[in-house]
């Protein structure tokens, strides 16, 4: 008995630390830092976004044929990471940001109404990205698009 009164003392005081013991302060510690990587990984990688790789600001990209847009008709298309709507009326094609200036929806083109729309808030655009109505308070950026032999191109950048 007193053997195991002394152990115990042993324990209580922080000297001798047994396999089960270590263990548990492994497994603790372990899960402590799973835990604290698991909540601190995506504030941070909310906090600093990447960055693009140089030259991703401006190339041109191709984004469909002119059998796939004919005339009345609108797509997004991903240009450069960031959505672009093109829309191909009587004119000739538009490009602009398919990202509403008011809470960051993405627009469609209304073929029905001929503009733009926003699904989230009723704002609603002309083909050349200013405002016709609802609460969005700028126009969407525009893009420049080239067609070469049946093929659309949009420039990366903003025009």
């Amino acid at each position: 008995m007193g053997e195991s009164v002394n152990r115990a003392q042993d324990e209580g005081s922080g000297q001798s630390l047994d396999r089960r013991g270590f263990l548990k302060y492994v497994l603790v510690s372990f899960s402590a830092a799973a835990t604290a990587a698991g909540v601190a990984i995506p504030v941070v990688a909310y906090l600093w976004p990447p960055k693009q790789a140089a030259g991703t600001g401006g190339g041109r990209v191709a984004v469909a044929t002119t059998a796939d847009l004919p005339v009345g008709k609108g797509a997004v298309y991903s240009v450069n990471n960031k959505p672009v709507l093109v829309v191909h009326t009587e004119d000739g094609y538009h490009a602009v940001s398919a990202t509403c200036t008011h809470l960051g929806c993405i627009v469609f083109w209304s073929e029905e109404k001929k503009v733009i729309a926003c699904p989230c808030h009723a704002a609603f655009f002309t083909t050349n990205g200013d405002v016709i109505s609802g609460p969005a308070p700028a126009p969407l950026p525009v893009y420049q698009v080239k067609v070469e032999g049946d093929q659309i191109y949009v420039e990366g950048g903003q025009a």
